[in-house]
């Protein structure tokens, strides 16, 4: 049957290895009880902090994909002092539903108080006013995308 020592049951880490070269997983665990048991193959287990949006799909070869990169002309400088921040962390979305109308586009005038874009931050739509009137002269933002604290939004000069 199986093989104890030590209240460990070899039968069952070789199971699970077993697995892990069947499935090409790098990592199982199993609880049963209070006994716990984590195989993993060596130096295969990475830690991923967040999802990071995708800009280009995974089928691109490596070098392919950072070509174009290099090769793109420098943003142009952002002054600070016209450029909206996003005053928190959350999913930035540029209209006030699916299909509906954006609040701004580029060459809009806006008035100071008025709304440039919602952040959606733990199920709360969030109004984004304009600090100052002005027109809108960048988007730096794509609609429905995550957005952090303090990430340009918009540019109002």
């Amino acid at each position: 049957m199986s093989e104890k020592k030590n209240g460990i049951d070899k039968a069952l880490i070789r199971d699970l290895a077993n697995i892990l070269n069947e499935t090409d997983l790098t990592e199982i665990e199993v609880e049963q009880d209070d006994l716990r048991i984590r195989v993993s193959r060596a130096g295969a287990t990475q830690y991923i902090q967040a999802p990071v949006p995708m800009a280009a799909p995974l089928a691109m070869a490596p070098a392919a994909a950072a070509a174009p990169a290099a090769a793109a002309p420098a943003a142009p400088a952002l002054n600070p002092a016209n450029t909206i921040t996003a005053p928190m962390v959350g999913t930035c979305y540029l209209a006030p539903a699916p299909g509906a109308r954006p609040f701004i586009e580029v060459g809009a005038t806006v008035k100071e108080g008025q709304t440039l874009l919602i952040i959606e931050a733990m199920k709360t739509m969030n109004q984004i006013p304009s600090p100052r009137s002005g027109t809108v002269t960048q988007i730096l933002i794509d609609d429905g995308r995550p957005v952090e604290y303090g990430e340009a939004l918009v540019v109002v000069e």
